[in-house]
């Protein structure tokens, strides 16, 4: 007698035989309910049925796009949300403190405004409010900060830790400080 190479309640069905007798397409029931003859030949003939049975625990190609695209408008739209509300912030935060436009192509100034705030206000979290500096020591850091306004330079710095800004700010070049000028 011929063992049984499915159980009788499998979402899986082998359709067609390579000759000697291991199939190669199968009928597959999807998690979704959605029936596809899937073509294993491009796989051993040892891992086929293991890998049939695996495709029946899961959504179809089609259910599993419509799912992702889903997925990635909301995901879209949450992060879109998020950039407007550091966007705002960053504005909000350069006009309390007087810091001016940064300079560099359109396309990346918001980014380095969100970063630029982002990592001051990392640094002054680490070095004043943390650390042992005093006002005045970050009073001296913040006019360079306002020196640096390549917006490049601070996306750049966009993953640097707040206790390395003194070091990254001596680091800039004249490239990144269009001006000197103190009195802007």
């Amino acid at each position: 007698m011929k063992p049984q190479t499915s159980s009788p309640t499998s979402n899986v069905t082998p359709i067609k035989r390579n000759s000697p007798g291991v199939p190669t397409s199968f009928e597959v029931i999807h998690s979704c309910g959605h029936a596809n003859t899937h073509d294993l030949s491009g796989r051993s003939a040892d891992q086929r049925a293991g890998y049939a049975r695996w495709l029946a625990a899961r959504q179809c190609t089609d259910c599993w796009r419509a799912d992702h695209q889903a997925d990635a408008a909301s995901t879209a739209e949450w992060l879109a949300a998020k950039r407007a509300a550091e966007q705002a912030a960053a504005e909000d935060w350069a006009t309390q403190f007087d810091m001016p436009p940064l300079e560099g192509p359109e396309k990346i100034l918001g980014w380095g405004e969100r970063t630029r705030h982002q990592l001051v206000t990392r640094a002054y979290t680490a070095l004043v409010t943390e650390g042992t500096w005093d006002e005045a020591d970050w009073a001296q850091l913040e006019e360079q900060v306002r020196l640096l306004t390549r917006a490049g330079w601070w996306v750049d710095q966009r993953e640097a830790e707040g206790t390395d800004l003194p070091e990254l700010l001596e680091a800039a070049d004249d490239r990144d400080r269009p001006t000197e000028n103190p009195f802007r």
